[in-house]
């Protein structure tokens, strides 16, 4: 779901309460995930910080944020050239709206877009917790909602949720009950009081899932913060595998390698 800015002129915002609706949809089971662009032009560093509160006030289970982004191909592209304003050292590569801007913005340097969009994320971490456990309340609220429906299907489409719920994501909840009292008190008291709603729910499954598994979860979390603070990433290698076709063979039909056409095969 588009949450843009509130002075923004999209017409998709137009006459529709979206708090109320985001709301209203994770009530019925329904996750959300808003969508939310950093940097638009008339963001300036007086107001970009009252529109990111105003983004992750809708409280949704998911929450992207992008950067305004002139990429190749589009009119808002062809716009950002035709005035001058492309960054043309800015790696393509780069062009993906989750790392800096790749044009001069009116108010906002490149450094600070980064800045922002990282705030951002930081924000709606810090306000609402864990993503988990947002979509943990939308499943629970399905649930209840649902459980005793008429059409079996609906029922069946809920209890499968709540094997999740009852299961491993409770042990999930009763880690992030702990580690986010660092974060934000408030929101671990609140998960608390979700991971008690499911265990009402489900008093066996949940509580020994929680108490079996829930600190093993905790020490592999701790152990996995110590390892990503000392540099370990989980981004593979990347290589690139080019191949030279001869001029004669440009010229006659290509033949399928044995195996079949394999990455750049068909690229002269």
């Amino acid at each position: 779901m588009g949450l843009e800015s509130p002075t923004s002129t999209y017409s998709k915002l137009q006459g529709t309460d979206i708090m109320q609706l985001t709301r209203e949809l994770r009530e019925h089971g329904i996750r959300v995930q808003g969508s939310t662009i950093i940097g638009l032009e008339h963001h300036t560093p007086d107001n970009i910080l009252e529109e990111i509160e105003s983004a992750v006030s809708y409280q949704t289970d998911f929450h992207q944020f992008m950067l305004y982004t002139p990429v190749p191909g589009t009119p808002l592209y062809q716009e950002m050239a035709d005035q001058g304003r492309l960054l043309t050292e800015v790696d393509l590569a780069d062009v993906h709206g989750q790392y800096k801007f790749n044009f001069r913005h009116g108010a906002i340097s490149r450094d600070d877009s980064k800045r922002f969009l990282d705030r951002a994320f930081w924000r709606d971490f810090e306000r609402n917790g864990p993503s988990l456990y947002r979509m943990c309340q939308t499943m629970l609220q399905g649930w209840q909602r649902y459980k005793d429906y008429p059409d079996a299907r609906v029922r069946e489409r809920f209890a499968r949720q709540m094997k999740k719920l009852s299961g491993a994501y409770n042990a999930a909840l009763w880690v992030m009950e702990r580690e986010f009292k660092k974060v934000n008190g408030s929101v671990s008291e609140q998960i608390h009081k979700l991971r008690r709603e499911v265990e009402k729910e489900f008093p066996v499954v949940a509580r020994l899932t929680a108490a079996s598994l829930g600190p093993i979860l905790l020490w592999s979390t701790r152990r996995e913060e110590k390892r990503l603070a000392a540099g370990r990433t989980y981004e593979p290698p990347t290589f690139l595998e080019r191949r030279n076709w001869s001029s004669r063979s440009k010229r006659t039909h290509a033949r399928a390698p044995r195996g079949g056409f394999q990455g750049d095969d068909l690229v002269a």
